[in-house]
């Protein structure tokens, strides 16, 4: 049929070209994500709203993002790359030109939301592009530049914009946004070529339906945890738990599924997402506790709680595709065993802090967790996407990054959860604020210790490449 396009034999690819293109627009579109965090404050005087409703700022990006990625699978499907990929840019765009000309609470929040739905089709595009256009050989480090700029996007987000809110308003963080993505757009149309074969699979409203309302509630439930509103949250996250249940079971009597969740009887594919998500976890939740842990305990102000994760989050960028080259060389397991081991002592040492601690010492700790997150994050997502033929990639791709949005989502609410109680019950037996911040910090970076423990008897199982 010649609804099938497949790559003509005589297209150039420029592959070094479209891995920067790529590797920039998602920058572009993860920074976005955290990019208000440190401006919430300033946002809820503007704007004269509670702190309940602003926090919709971050949780609705998060929920529109996790909805995106599987939806994302069908359109890299029926879509060419390059038409898919400026789409996916105009969205963004639009998004952030509407939110640098927000003055309302309402349009600010349909603006990150239109912002959101960019991010959430940019990184599949990228991800699975990347599997496409290089070698097995040279996979590992490919796939390292792509989840470097994942994990650089966000990290940042707050530091960058925390410095330019000393200078500007928060419109400018936009402001400044746009010719970059209007640059990223240019060189998309100049050096994107069709690299996938469509397929075209048939709409499935249904399913669109239900993984939106199932990811879409699980998200919310557990980003508000803490809102106070038990029973409402409750209720999301079971009905969130039902729908996604009744969306698998749809998926595996579909002929064409919107998300092909057959990836997971590919056992080295599950136990690689498994893997990703330890490490999603594992970062995420520190890049909040500590934060937590500094301003609390040892009174630090913002600026610097943040120039103390700055130094971590560069190395962690750069030990990413140091572990990209070593992954090419010698496979997967080795690295991952070793960067578990090195994740696993440097948060127990972590998990010893007191008020006495200095800010070189806690740096110099979290450093190393990011070594190892390093280590194991990228290659745990190549590992196991690997694992799969090609036209599993967009499944595996989408699957692997919704699981991501959810581990984080999952692993701030449990372990700042484990936090608060431990700090409640610190207080409830007469301790100092600053001790009970700091017994809270110990629990909660104690449990994730053991989360790791588990993750580095898991990376045994992995077969050697």
């Amino acid at each position: 049929m010649k609804d099938s396009k497949t790559l003509k034999p005589k297209t150039q690819i420029n592959i070094k070209a479209m891995l920067a293109v790529l590797a920039f627009s998602g920058f572009l579109a993860v920074f976005n994500e955290t990019i208000l965090n440190v401006a919430l404050n300033i946002l809820m005087e503007e704007m004269n709203v509670t702190a309940g409703t602003i926090q919709w700022i971050v949780t609705a990006y998060m929920m529109i993002v996790a909805v995106m990625v599987p939806v994302t699978a069908f359109l890299i499907q029926s879509f060419e790359l390059k038409k898919l990929y400026l789409g996916a840019m105009v969205i963004l765009l639009i998004g952030t030109i509407c939110t640098a000309c927000s003055k309302t609470f309402p349009i600010l929040l349909i603006s990150r939301m239109l912002q959101a739905s960019g991010t959430g089709m940019m990184i599949p595009i990228m991800m699975n592009t990347i599997l496409l256009i290089t070698p097995q050989k040279k996979r590992g480090s490919a796939m390292a530049i792509g989840a470097c700029a994942i994990q650089l996007g966000p990290a940042l987000g707050p530091t960058i914009s925390g410095f330019i809110l000393q200078f500007f308003n928060w419109h400018v963080l936009f402001i400044m946004l746009i010719p970059l993505i209007i640059l990223a757009m240019i060189f998309g149309h100049i050096y994107l070529v069709n690299v996938s074969t469509l397929t075209k699979p048939k709409i499935d409203i249904t399913s669109i339906i239900l993984s939106t309302i199932g990811v879409g509630g699980i998200i919310y439930s557990l980003s508000s945890l803490d809102s106070g509103n038990t029973k409402i949250v409750g209720i999301t996250f079971i009905i969130g738990m039902i729908t996604l249940i009744a969306f698998g079971k749809r998926q595996l009597s579909l002929k064409e599924p919107m998300l092909e969740i057959r990836t997971f009887k590919f056992p080295l594919f599950s136990i690689g997402v498994a893997l990703v998500m330890i490490s999603m976890m594992t970062i995420f939740t520190m890049n909040v506790m500590l934060p937590m842990f500094l301003q609390g305990a040892l009174k630090t102000t913002t600026f610097v709680a943040a120039m103390i994760l700055l130094p971590a989050t560069l190395i962690n960028g750069f030990v990413t595709l140091i572990g990209g080259k070593i992954y090419d060389k010698l496979g997967a397991k080795i690295l991952i065993q070793v960067g578990f081991a090195i994740m696993l002592v440097s948060l127990f040492i972590l998990s010893r802090l007191t008020l006495d601690t200095s800010l070189a010492k806690i740096t110099i700790i979290y450093i190393v967790v990011c070594i190892g997150v390093g280590s194991t994050l990228s290659p745990s997502q190549t590992s196991s996407l690997n694992q799969l033929p090609r036209e599993y990639y967009p499944h595996g791709v989408a699957i692997l990054n919704t699981l991501q949005q959810l581990s984080a989502a999952i692993g701030s609410s449990l372990f700042i959860g484990i936090m608060s109680a431990s700090q409640q019950k610190a207080l409830n037996n007469l301790a100092s604020e600053q001790a009970a911040v700091t017994a809270g910090f110990n629990t909660a970076v104690l449990a994730l210790t053991v989360l790791v423990l588990f993750g580095l008897f898991l990376s045994f199982t992995l077969k050697s490449e």
